[in-house]
């Protein structure tokens, strides 16, 4: 039976939880009813420390709530009544891939003229990414995120978000998906008028700012739950969409991948250690504010969907 992990706030703490078949429930009092004493305070961060080992612990509470629902009534939480984190409350490093949807190079192509790679692997050209600091940009559902006050073009972008599950060093693109713990959805909120700094002479190396682009407080949202990979048939063939006050402005396929998540693990592993609780946001398809000219405004509601992964809701205050 499928599980799903999230994170949720118990008094001042946050708490590791499971969610099977519509059903919520503290890990700990789970673990204590199928007596798998290995997962109890323990957290998702944790758990993917050992995440293989943690499986098996997992499936165990799945079978049992699958057999007798009753017997977990003392575990289960009210959904309704969750203050949900983001799944992993201590993300590792957090690598971003930047034009990475087929659709979305060809639309920034036609909206500012420019001459784009369409298909970059046939040309040699390997994947880029920049980085987040994860603890101080993450936020789960449902987060309020206040509106940063140094930018006036502040953009979403829907992401495929992977979460590593095992060290992974200089591996292949066939054993790539074998080091993934999971996926989530994610937001890569961006402040685009913080990208260039027009006071530093165009010919500068220090004309760009990536920082001011896309690292402040509440620029990932990421949630709700982390989908463990054995769920997921396949990361490159998953509906991603985004709306914004219910209209929807992203709508696309991850089928649209240039570089698909197994090129990207591969990639990222030849340049450094991929260690667990790492994520790589994978890209974000057409439909971006920045093609049009049109950026959030206080107020907005985003809700990101991903195929069997769930909705992640944001609002910019």
């Amino acid at each position: 039976m499928k599980y799903q992990l999230f994170s949720y706030m118990s008094g001042e703490a946050a708490k590791a939880g499971i969610l099977i078949d519509g059903h919520w429930f503290d890990l700990d009092a789970a673990a204590q009813v199928v007596q798998e004493n290995s997962l109890i305070g323990r957290s998702v961060d944790d758990l993917l420390g050992t995440w293989s080992a943690a499986q098996k612990g997992l499936r165990q509470i799945a079978k049992g709530v699958q057999a007798g629902l009753a017997v977990f009534a003392g575990a289960q939480l009210k959904a309704s009544d969750l203050e949900l984190r983001a799944p992993l409350t201590r993300p590792g490093v957090m690598y971003c891939a930047g034009a990475n949807y087929r659709d979305h190079v060809e639309a920034m192509s036609k909206a500012f003229n420019m001459k784009l790679v369409l298909d970059p692997k046939a040309e040699g050209v390997e994947p880029w990414h920049f980085l987040k600091p994860g603890p101080a940009t993450v936020v789960g559902d449902k987060a309020r995120v206040p509106f940063p006050k140094h930018t006036e073009k502040l953009d979403w972008e829907a992401e495929l978000a992977v979460v590593i599950g095992a060290r992974a060093r200089n591996v292949s693109v066939e054993r790539a998906l074998e080091f993934v713990a999971g996926y989530t959805c994610a937001n890569d909120l961006s402040a685009r008028d913080n990208l260039v700094r027009a006071s530093v002479d165009p010919s500068s190396p220090f004309r760009f700012d990536w920082i001011g682009h896309k690292c402040f407080s509440g620029s990932c949202p990421l949630g709700p739950v982390l989908t463990p990979a054995e769920f997921v048939d396949s990361p490159e063939t998953l509906d991603i969409s985004l709306t914004i006050n219910g209209e929807i402005r992203q709508n696309s396929n991850t089928s649209n991948h240039l570089y698909s998540v197994a090129d990207q693990i591969a990639y990222l592993s030849t340049r450094v250690e991929l260690f667990p609780g790492d994520v790589i946001l994978t890209g974000t398809p057409a439909g971006v504010g920045m093609e049009t000219g049109t950026f959030l405004q206080r107020g907005d509601v985003m809700k990101v969907r991903i195929e069997g992964l769930g909705e992640l809701e944001t609002t910019v205050i």
